[in-house]
């Protein structure tokens, strides 16, 4: 397969809306990370997507609609909570889970009776659901387990040959996937952490909000579950080279750093420092999955990073750090 390189032009999203409209697949923009895009409610296209990626058959997909609208073609199901989260967070980098809808297929879904929707800010992705006549089934546009991408160079380096066409935008704004919030239980429950944070969500609705108890510690020996969310499950957003997260007071973190890249370029080991301010964790969520994947480009052995305050937007980014890095800290 010859994947098309498209921009983000009126005409070429037209183009890339006749590809899903006939089931294929298309990596678009979105304000998170990119996506690999096929038309939710064909099965036959949503399996292309796991195809590509190398997916899991049950880590679900994110549902992708232009309009609140379209909501009704997702689920059967809108509750006042479920409004309010839309009215203050759409479009955004937030998807809730809500109860599937008649017409979204269970591929789209992880054999799960709920789905993952969210309305994109980025306005080339609208355009782009609207054209096609459809919502879109979208996970990250990165070879399963890889760093996802925030630029389109990312997802051609991952996928060329293997998808029908990308359309080639900036990069993504934030860089870190959307937040997902579970609102099928008595409380809602964030299952992936992201821009939007718990505090951002307690705000909105005026009640505790749940965090998965699951987030951010090492999985238990011989644990399993059914994700209800991307990202949850298996070991995600990983670099080739192996990652150590150096944790505890900063002073004490750089020296280790710098002590364990000594020893390790004495081995003719070639190292790749991750170090950002503990205050701009906005900057550290734009730039994590590049700097992995800039790791990898440059050939490093091993990466070591600093942990960030586990707080806000810092609690999404560290995250995503534990997972690429497989849960590999240490404590100093």
């Amino acid at each position: 397969m010859k994947t098309r390189l498209l921009k983000d032009t009126e005409e070429d999203i037209r183009i890339a809306a006749k590809i899903i409209e006939q089931g294929g697949l298309v990596a678009f923009p979105t304000e998170t990370v990119y996506g690999l895009g096929a038309n939710a409610m064909d099965a036959d296209a949503v399996r292309k997507i796991y195809e590509a990626k190398g997916r899991p058959a049950d880590n679900p997909t994110i549902v992708h609609i232009a309009e609140r609208e379209e909501l009704g073609q997702v689920t059967f199901l809108v509750t006042e909570d479920m409004k309010t989260l839309m009215d203050r967070f759409w479009p955004g980098p937030m998807t809730m889970i809500v109860p599937r809808g008649e017409y979204i297929p269970y591929v789209t879904t992880g054999n799960l009776e709920t789905v993952g929707v969210r309305m994109p800010e980025n306005e080339v992705a609208r355009e782009l659901i609207r054209r096609s006549g459809c919502p879109i089934a979208a996970p990250s546009a990165n070879l399963s387990g890889r760093p996802s991408p925030t630029t389109a160079q990312h997802v051609i380096d991952d996928l060329d040959g293997r998808i029908d066409a990308v359309i080639q935008s900036g990069p993504c704004r934030i860089g870190i996937e959307s937040t997902v919030i579970d609102m099928t239980g008595k409380i809602p429950m964030i299952l992936r952490p992201g821009y939007i944070t718990k505090k951002d969500f307690e705000e909105a609705l005026g009640q505790e909000i749940l965090l998965d108890p699951t987030l951010n510690r090492k999985p238990r020996e011989g644990e399993d579950f059914h994700p209800k969310a991307p990202g949850m499950k298996y070991r995600h957003y990983a670099p080739r080279a192996e990652m150590i997260i150096f944790k505890g007071d900063r002073i004490r973190v750089e020296a280790a750093i710098d002590q364990e890249r000594a020893e390790r370029e004495a081995l003719g080991q070639k190292v790749f420092v991750i170090d950002f301010d503990e205050d701009r964790e906005t900057v550290a969520a734009h730039e994590i999955f590049a700097m992995l994947r800039q790791a990898d480009r440059e050939g490093a052995d091993v990466i070591l990073a600093a942990a960030l305050p586990q707080r806000g937007v810092g609690f999404s980014v560290m995250n995503r750090m534990l997972k690429s890095a497989g849960f590999n800290v240490r404590e100093v």
